[in-house]
């Protein structure tokens, strides 16, 4: 999995840098068929931006954004909100199909 960090007006630091890495790796490494993820932070006068999209096989593509005053808590928020999406598009697309029909539990 590729991880990328952008800054809008502002400098990337390297610990906004492992912040960001640290809690995209930790929270998407479940999920296995995720190729690219990009982190977009940014600030607007006193307000902390941070986005996280997510490309993943099949043409997954989910985003979280959030925002605070405080970029290392938009950056977890973010995270958390597209970890969120992850599991809610993985548990559709799982295969239902081996629960017993109706049928079947009606003539057992």
């Amino acid at each position: 999995m590729n991880i990328s960090v952008t800054c809008r007006h502002m400098d990337l630091t390297d610990a906004l840098r492992d912040h960001a890495e640290g809690a995209v790796g930790d929270a998407l490494s479940n999920f296995p068929r995720i190729e690219y993820v990009h982190v977009i932070l940014d600030v607007q006068r006193h307000r902390h931006l941070a986005e996280v999209v997510i490309q993943g096989k099949d043409h997954i593509r989910v985003e979280g954004t959030a925002d605070s005053d405080d970029m290392y808590n938009s950056i977890d928020r973010a995270v958390e909100k597209a970890e969120r999406q992850m599991r809610k598009h993985r548990d559709k697309a799982q295969n239902h199909k081996n629960n017993p029909s109706l049928g079947e539990i009606e003539a057992q």
